[in-house]
């Protein structure tokens, strides 16, 4: 019985431990596998990836490739537009399945993402990757033979080897991204800008709720077309405060 007891302790301290791991303005870069489209029927799964590690303020992390499920939450296409209902419900990382509340910053398309990857220059290209000048999805300027990413405003963040940007976060208000947990220290942002927030790509589309109120983690886009989003956009994500 002592063990018995024992190990359902060590049990829910290990889930309290996991539940810690991913704190209120965590970013997170996903690649969603998945297409969406404001046609299909609500329940619809989806799954993505994370596109680079993701550090956390305990000193661990949350890898790259670790595999991020949702679902849609409702769908409609109706004569007065378009709605499209979404939430990231888990995240596997390594042996650890943690339950997710994420809001959107910034959506990106297949084309955007590929821009940012590419050389911005026009002879950049004769050069090594590891010596590109790349533009970020919203601006910022990858300098990686110098490592150094930078705003408008001045230096922001670091390029790590293998498409991997840490940078603080920017808020911008005006756009839906206020400041909150976690723009104060560096986060993984992979292909977009420090200030990167609303849609990029997608014409008509916008963002009526980010997920940062509640329903937490409902993220839900709007369109007088119908919304159509390819595998393979782009997502950055943030861990939102829920209490």
């Amino acid at each position: 019985m002592k063990l018995w007891i024992g190990f359902i302790t060590v049990a829910l301290f290990a889930g309290v431990a996991l539940s810690q791991e991913l704190p209120a303005g965590t970013a997170i870069p996903v690649s969603l596998s998945s297409s969406l489209n404001s046609n299909e029927k609500a329940d619809k799964k989806i799954e993505g990836k994370v596109m680079q590690d993701v550090p956390l303020p305990s000193g661990r992390k949350v890898r790259k490739g670790s595999r991020v499920t949702g679902h849609i939450v409702a769908s409609a296409q109706e004569a007065s537009g378009a709605r499209l209902v979404i939430k990231f419900d888990t995240i596997q990382n390594e042996k650890n399945k943690l339950p997710l509340n994420v809001a959107l910053l910034a959506l990106a398309t297949v084309a955007d993402i590929g821009n940012a990857q590419s050389p911005a220059g026009q002879n950049s290209d004769i050069f090594p990757k590891n010596q590109w000048v790349t533009r970020q999805v919203g601006g910022d300027t990858v300098d990686r033979a110098q490592g150094k990413v930078a705003s408008r405003e001045g230096l922001v963040g670091t390029w790590i080897e293998g498409s991997s940007v840490l940078a603080k976060l920017t808020p911008n208000p005006d756009a839906g991204c206020p400041t909150g947990p976690g723009y104060d220290r560096d986060q993984a942002v992979w292909v977009f800008s420090s200030g990167a927030c609303g849609i990029y790509g997608l014409k008509n589309v916008k963002v009526v709720a980010s997920g940062r109120l509640p329903p937490f983690g409902e993220i839900t886009l709007a369109s007088k077309d119908n919304i159509e989003i390819h595998g393979g956009s782009g997502w950055l994500l943030i861990v939102v405060e829920t209490k």
